[in-house]
């Protein structure tokens, strides 16, 4: 801050470490279809929260790779690159 004091009400999220995030990818019966050779920062931030992590994940495994629905798998990819860089999201 200014005068020198520290803002003590930052806000962050204790990320898990890449190698343990890693290490259950490995023991995982099944690649996951998002395997790009390294850890996504949001993989990360997802694996960061026990309860809504999981939730989240099965959510978006429906969403994305269901065989129902209207779009292909390749609209639905679209939709999720347009919907992310509408709103600036780095992920």
């Amino acid at each position: 801050m200014a005068d020198g004091t520290t803002d003590t009400n930052e806000a962050w999220v204790d990320l898990s470490h890449v190698g343990d995030l890693y290490s259950a990818m490995r023991a995982s019966e099944t690649r996951h279809p998002y395997d790009f050779g390294f850890m996504p920062a949001m993989a990360r931030l997802i694996a960061a929260h026990g309860r809504i992590g999981p939730a989240f994940s099965a959510l978006f495994s429906q969403i994305m790779f269901s065989p129902d629905g209207k779009l292909t798998r390749r609209e639905r990819e679209m939709v999720a690159a347009v919907a992310a860089s509408a709103q600036d999201c780095m992920y």
